[in-house]
């Protein structure tokens, strides 16, 4: 059962969320408004050495734990936000415990809808991908990433091969979007118990982020590309998130497939719930951390 905080937090977003992709209209609306301000926030200034460079013609913070020896890990982070949204102090929140940790966390701010698509996102991916390849042996890189974010991060990874790079090794999925045209016939039963995302809302935003081309292609729904060969997949759903059916079905595809994959479902949890100020949030992050950091 969720924990008391989840229950009231997720009364809080069918309030105060929920309009905010509730149709297509309120989508539109949404993509059209003005980004926020995605620079760190300065507690995170203070705690790490930070820097930014940009790769593809896209900034991309590196955050460095201060002291002690150079990082022997690395995580590259994709923020979420249905690719209309900049990073918000929560993702950082996160980069800056992993961060803590002693990894470096690569952050790459991909162009955001309504004036960039999934083309520019793809390859920004690789290049900050091959940027570490030069500093870290490939199973000390992993690639994260919540909702659009976690969906762009396996869509990159699967594009790694086939540009002669090597995989990391590991991929951690907080709630991803995994198909942009919502088609599981199971996320009806899902979506009346979200107290955040709406299908109308999210179809329309994923047909602005494929700028005219097929939303089922692997570059954009990312369930449906090549799964065998993936590094091993950390997967965190909540039930009442409509995410929740495609979760499951990358599971099973990528364990058919061969694919070492661990499904962690929270009973009751709100999209992206690992990144909230819940129990189940507080405990997901720090396993989170313990396996990427220390594993």
């Amino acid at each position: 059962m969720a924990s008391v905080r989840m229950r009231v937090l997720s009364l809080v977003l069918r309030r105060l969320r929920k309009p905010l992709l509730a149709s297509a209209q309120a989508a539109r609306k949404r993509i059209a408004a003005p980004k926020s301000d995605p620079a760190p926030p300065l507690p995170l200034l203070r705690r790490h050495r930070v820097s930014v460079r940009e790769v593809e013609g896209f900034p991309v913070y590196s955050v460095i734990p201060r002291g002690g020896s150079a990082p022997s890990r690395a995580v590259v982070y994709w923020h979420g936000g249905a690719y209309t949204a900049q990073i918000l102090r929560q993702h950082w929140g996160f980069v800056s415990a992993l961060a803590d940790a002693g990894c470096r966390v690569e952050v790459p701010l991909y162009g955001l809808t309504p004036d960039h698509a999934y083309r520019e996102a793809l390859p920004l991916g690789r290049a900050v991908h091959a940027e570490l390849l030069k500093q870290f042996e490939p199973g000390a890189v992993t690639h994260a990433g919540d909702s659009s974010g976690g969906g762009l991060a396996l869509a990159v990874t699967q594009t790694l091969a086939g540009a002669g790079l090597a995989l990391p090794g590991r991929l951690v999925l907080l709630s991803p979007w995994l198909d942009l045209t919502m088609a599981n016939p199971g996320i009806a039963a899902v979506e009346p118990h979200d107290p955040w995302l709406s299908s109308a809302g999210l179809i329309e935003a994923g047909l602005v982020w494929a700028d005219g081309d097929d939303p089922l292609r692997p570059e954009l729904s990312p369930l449906h590309g090549e799964l065998a060969g993936l590094p091993e997949l950390d997967i965190r759903i909540g039930t009442h998130d409509v995410f929740h059916p495609d979760c499951v079905a990358l599971h099973e595809r990528a364990t058919a497939a061969g694919v070492r994959s661990e499904l962690h479902e929270v009973e009751g949890g709100w999209h992206v719930y690992v990144l909230g100020p819940v129990p189940e949030g507080r405990r997901a992050r720090a396993e989170i951390i313990r396996k990427v950091a220390f594993g």
